[in-house]
């Protein structure tokens, strides 16, 4: 295991791929990268975290600027070195945060949460490239084509993953749970 955490040892090409050589993106590439080493050996979940400074309510434009410039390119890389490593294809990477934002105003400068429409890319792992799947309405509040209920998103992944979500229980408190209790559906139509 502490191999797989030494991350110096990767080529200036790749730290330079990933944006370790940059203290804006040093932090988060070195997870990206980490990500990509851990993948390589086996493991088979892995979550990357940017900080907690995604929660917008105020200063959004200046914020969310400044958060996108410390991880756009480290997540780049790890697309790019994945694809180019021939790992991408069986590597489901999925981009999200805890919920959206709303398209109007909050003090000014800020957004409140939205829970009716809301951005997750995925790539790799069996979905199509380069493809929208959904919208929202004109000001981009209510999702309105394609609508996925997070027990959807759920069943979906699992899908992706290989798993039948109706099947993949676990037992708790005398009864059989599921991650998308008694609902969920596939959207198959995002599978390449």
């Amino acid at each position: 295991a502490p191999e797989a955490f030494e991350v110096e040892r990767e080529s200036d090409a790749v730290k330079k791929l990933y944006g370790l050589d940059n203290p804006k993106t040093a932090d988060f590439a070195w997870q990206c990268i980490l990500a990509r080493r851990l993948a390589q050996r086996g493991v088979r979940y892995i979550q990357c975290t940017h900080s907690y400074k995604w929660d917008q309510h105020s200063d959004l434009v200046n914020k969310h600027t400044e958060n996108a410039a410390e991880v756009d390119k480290p997540i780049a890389g790890l697309l790019a070195d994945l694809k180019a490593n021939g790992m991408l294809e069986d590597t489901l990477v999925i981009w999200a945060g805890e919920f959206g934002r709303t398209p109007v105003s909050q003090g000014g400068d800020g957004r409140d949460h939205n829970p009716y429409g809301y951005t997750i890319w995925m790539a790799g792992g069996g979905t199509k490239p380069a493809f929208t799947y959904g919208a929202t309405d004109e000001i981009g509040y209510h999702a309105v084509e394609n609508r996925m209920h997070i027990h959807d998103f759920h069943a979906t992944v699992l899908a992706l993953l290989g798993f039948d979500h109706e099947k993949l229980t676990y037992h708790f408190s005398g009864r059989d749970f599921r991650l998308t209790d008694v609902a969920g559906h596939v959207h198959d139509a995002i599978f390449a």
